[in-house]
């Protein structure tokens, strides 16, 4: 199958870790295992032999029952056998796609949006339809829109929420009408949910798609909201049927994840609550930093997001935008990304989840660079 390359991707690969101050990174800021471990009080050298003992085969083929159980517990109305382990929330929409979208069908996705989720269905010989998210509508979708995209052949909407990379946040009311539209042609909702509960207000009414429609496949992982991207597990929570039909098209692609990284997810899991308040806190007091940084900084303007991670920077000089990435890099260490990869010239993407201290000292390389440059 023919594939576009995959642009954020391949700028994280090519500079990440040359980065100096990377606020590029969409992971609120990342546990260490003995972080993780001493999380209710375990002792780390007791917690790691307790599993000498173990025998390294390929484990639950769909994920340990404790596992899907504790997802399960993230949700609403939903039972663990809805519930499927994958290789990160990639894998997880990957399956997806791969296991429902066929030749000849149409697929409505937002955009801008982790390119992934109109690529790949693309390649699977879908027709895809951007819905655009534009800045003067705060990046929320434009429901009219939706619907005037709407055919009869409509097989998926695809979602982010939060959005990566505006840090939009879709509520309830929004969410209920997509439903309402997708229902209307007997579409499946997909929500990329990998950012779901870092929210900037707590009282946003933002439930899971898989909790409010009977067709909604909600993809989620450990990596970002739990700060846990090294152990590369995520899930899929799905109507059974659906979750049948993964399980068909999993076994040539995955067979199973990892029974270690299963037990340390299965770990934070268990302390869901003590790690969602440590990056709630990261992110709104690392978002209170960017915002007095924006509201100071001249050149820079943005729709301040509501949740996740990510924001849009837009900037006012007449530079292209991988051009301002690499010379920020290459002078300061400084490590942001390109609008180009969102499709967005003119913008560059901040990860504003990092530690505190590299959040400070890299828009300050920011704004020096830019002084210098102008």
């Amino acid at each position: 199958m023919k594939i576009k390359s995959f642009s954020v991707e391949e700028w994280m690969n090519a500079y990440e870790k040359s980065a100096t101050f990377n606020i590029a990174e969409t992971c609120v800021d990342s546990l260490t295992l003995e972080e993780l471990v001493t999380l209710d009080g375990s002792n780390p050298d007791d917690f790691f032999r307790s599993l000498y003992p173990l025998k390294l085969t390929y484990g639950h083929i769909e994920g340990s029952p404790e596992f899907r159980q504790l997802v399960a517990n993230l949700y609403t109305t939903i039972n663990p056998h809805q519930v499927l382990v994958m290789n990160g929330g990639i894998g997880a929409n990957f399956l997806v796609f791969y296991s429902l979208v066929q030749p000849g069908d149409h697929v409505i996705a937002v955009h801008p949006t982790y390119q992934q989720i109109y690529e790949v269905p693309q390649s699977f010989g879908a027709t895809v339809d951007l819905l655009k998210l534009r800045p003067e509508n705060h990046f929320l979708p434009d429901l009219d829109e939706l619907k005037s995209l709407i055919r009869p052949n409509t097989k998926m909407i695809c979602i982010n929420n939060p959005n990566n990379p505006s840090g939009a946040l879709l509520e309830r009311d929004i969410l209920e009408k997509i439903v309402e539209i997708a229902r209307s042609c007997g579409a499946y909702v997909l929500c990329d949910e990998v950012y779901r509960n870092l929210l900037q207000d707590d009282d946003a009414d933002v439930p899971s798609i898989a909790d409010l429609y009977e067709k909604g496949i909600s993809t989620s992982s450990v990596s970002k909201a739990l700060s846990l991207a090294g152990l590369r597990l995520g899930w899929i929570v799905a109507p059974q049927e659906v979750i049948a039909e993964c399980m068909k098209h999993r076994d040539y692609t995955t067979i199973s994840c990892g029974m270690l990284d299963d037990i340390l997810a299965v770990h934070a899991l268990k302390n869901y609550d003590k790690i969602l308040r440590r990056n709630r806190k990261i992110v709104r007091d690392n978002l209170a930093l960017l915002d007095e940084w924006v509201n100071n900084e001249e050149s820079f303007s943005y729709v301040k997001p509501r949740a996740g991670t990510t924001a849009m920077l837009k900037y006012d000089f007449p530079v292209p935008s991988v051009t301002f990435c690499t010379g920020l890099l290459a002078n300061t260490g400084a490590f942001l990304t390109p609008g180009t990869c969102f499709d967005m010239e003119g913008y560059v993407r901040i990860g504003y989840a990092c530690s505190t201290e590299v959040l400070q000292a890299g828009l300050e390389q920011v704004s020096e660079y830019v002084r210098k440059m102008k």
